[in-house]
């Protein structure tokens, strides 16, 4: 493909709650087995793009952990590859990325030492499929100077949290606020957006010379009445994860077989690290319905609606219902969980009830020693 990709995954976001304490939201795990960037990486490897970058900054020990190999998503090669860039300190600059635009900035030879035409920038927190060479198609047609990848947002979502669109009947974006108080429309940007190499570098370069560090706030919306803004419209499955109400339900929705069919089992796959852990083991007494369970999880009780990450065990006369059990968690006997979400490497004592309140979905973090002496 004619373009490089960047993925910004380095923000920090107060709407994860307790969640975000762990790692950044790229990291979050999703569906059984699979991490919110890998969403992003599969889409750049299945649309030829042999050249990705991605930006971490905040809490980045897990993310730069599970992008440590980039044969998992086909990018290790000769030419192009993964590369992951991290705020360093140099003689000239000692600030930590200042915002999405600081962080290319601060990596400007990686743009300005690529050869193709096009740069494909993505957001790490994203789960979707798309093949990025339409809507590559679709820029040049328009003529366009940037593209926005849109998407209609459903009731269940609020679009106040983000960019939010207006756009004509050919296509191009008339008005586009970020994150408005009261949402006008439900048109909001995906976080994609396609651009020519030299134009980006050119507007990078005098963003750094006004102190002006946002992509979306010091580019597309201050430059929208002056450049070719065009909209693409997303007619498939797509969510942002970066809020607690939006990542239980988004990884509720992999309960539903169509979605998780579209997912799994149709082509373009999405590829993730993959560990070597035995099968799921369903002990005597153990009953489980409509849930998702990964490898390594051992299950004594009943699991209803629910999803079981990696190496999760349930203790015998447990109860786990509308929840998320994230990955390595010992819950003890009698144990009750209903509409929550358990923090990873959490040790739940036997005979514990959580359930969560006001219907708001609870966020269990334990600190119990598992191996307390």
């Amino acid at each position: 493909m004619r373009a490089i990709g960047i993925v910004l995954a380095g923000g920090n976001n107060s709407r994860m709650r307790e969640l975000s304490n762990k790692r950044a939201t790229a990291a979050m795990p999703i569906a059984g087995g699979f991490r919110s960037i890998d969403f992003v990486l599969s889409n750049m490897s299945n649309s030829h793009i042999q050249k990705v970058a991605v930006f971490t900054q905040y809490n980045a020990k897990s993310l730069n952990e599970h992008l440590n190999s980039s044969k998992w998503w086909d990018f290790g090669r000769k030419q192009g590859g993964l590369y992951v860039f991290t705020p360093t300190t140099t003689p000239e600059n000692s600030y930590w990325y200042r915002g999405t635009l600081d962080a290319m900035a601060q990596n400007l030879s990686f743009l300005k030492n690529s050869h193709e035409p096009y740069v494909v920038i993505a957001s790490g927190d994203g789960v979707y499929k798309m093949d990025y060479n339409k809507v590559l198609e679709f820029h040049i047609a328009k003529k366009a100077d940037f593209t926005v990848v849109t998407a209609d947002v459903t009731d269940k979502d609020d679009p106040s949290r983000f960019g939010v669109l207006r756009v004509d009947g050919d296509g191009r974006i008339t008005d586009f606020e970020e994150k408005p108080i009261n949402a006008e429309t439900s048109t909001v940007s995906t976080g994609v957006y396609i651009v020519r190499r030299r134009m980006l570098i050119e507007l990078i370069e005098k963003s750094m010379q006004e102190e002006r560090y946002d992509f979306v706030k010091d580019i597309l919306i201050r430059y929208k009445n002056v450049k070719k803004i065009y909209a693409y419209p997303m007619d498939s499955y797509w969510s942002n994860i970066s809020s607690v109400d939006s990542y239980y339900n988004t990884n509720m929705d992999f309960l539903n077989k169509d979605i998780r069919d579209y997912f799994f089992r149709q082509y373009p796959d999405i590829y993730s690290k993959v560990e070597d852990l035995p099968p799921a083991k369903y002990n005597v007494g153990s009953n489980v319905k409509n849930s998702l369970v990964s490898s390594g999880c051992i299950i004594n009780g009943t699991v209803e609606n629910s999803i079981l990450f990696k190496e999760v065990y349930i203790g015998n006369n447990c109860t786990i219902k509308n929840s998320i059990i994230l990955n390595d968690v010992y819950i003890g006997d009698n144990t009750h969980i209903e509409n929550c979400i358990v923090e990873s490497r959490d040790t739940i004592r036997a005979n514990t009830n959580y359930t969560s309140e006001d219907g708001k979905i609870r966020i269990v973090v334990e600190k119990n020693e598992r191996y307390a002496l």
